[in-house]
């Protein structure tokens, strides 16, 4: 089923889904069942479904989680992808990721979301790469609770040392691979990991997203234990 955003069912879907409504959504899902797994078309005709709509930037909707169980007992695919955007298109848990909304995502993974899906807005990889790109710390840690894979940068990003060694045993990984998980090591404010980058031979003053070297993401990670030992060890600002 598809049907435009500016439609009155769909409005009234969104407006239940958004203002924690549960008793109204459940409602909506009994008189119209083909609702759970609606497309709901914008004007730049990309299609959401409610799951996304309960997860869709900032998060954190009131019962978001209650909205989310109440959409998958009613028949709703936990890991739809969007519609009509890029084949990697996000699902619902990339998108409860990215905002950080625990509540949610847990109500997601309780409802059969598929962990691993692939689709993240920049990497193409798992919810768990949405969640560290926008250092969604909660959420990641959820993640990786539920027994979620970790990428060496993710790894580094959250302090996971037997982890991050475990990506050197035997040939290891490129170079710029290497630097980049120090960039996002210095992000989540892991001086330990941090440390073991530089020994592998990390680019201490790699300029990378945000136009951020590794002790710009540092500072924004508030550690100030880490930010003083990146200099001690040579690190500059891109910001000079």
């Amino acid at each position: 089923m598809e049907i435009s955003m500016t439609d009155s069912l769909a409005v009234s879907l969104v407006a239940a889904i958004h203002e924690g409504d549960v008793g109204k959504l459940e409602g909506l899902l009994r008189d119209h069942p083909e609702l759970a797994n609606a497309r709901l078309i914008d004007a730049k005709q990309l299609g959401r479904t409610p799951l996304h709509i309960a997860t869709d930037w900032p998060g954190h909707f009131p019962r978001s989680g209650e909205s989310v169980a109440a959409l998958i007992r009613a028949g709703a695919e936990p890991s739809a992808r969007m519609m009509g955007t890029s084949p990697q298109a996000e699902t619902p848990l990339h998108w409860a990721a990215s905002s950080d909304d625990v509540e949610a995502l847990t109500a997601l993974l309780d409802g059969g979301a598929d962990i691993e899906h692939p689709g993240a807005v920049f990497t193409g990889g798992t919810a768990m790469s949405d969640a560290v790109i926008f250092a969604q710390w909660k959420c990641a840690r959820v993640l990786l609770e539920r027994g979620a894979k970790t990428t060496l940068t993710q790894a580094a990003a959250l302090g996971l040392m037997d982890r991050v060694v475990r990506f050197f045993e035997g040939r290891g990984p490129e170079s710029q691979e290497v630097t980049a998980a120090l960039w996002h090591a210095c992000r989540g404010g892991q001086r330990e990991v941090a440390a073991y980058l530089l020994e592998k031979g990390a680019d201490r003053n790699w300029v990378g997203w945000d136009h951020m070297t590794p002790l710009d993401t540092a500072v924004k990670s508030g550690n100030a234990e880490l930010v003083e030992w990146m200099r001690a060890n040579g690190a500059r600002s891109a910001r000079g």
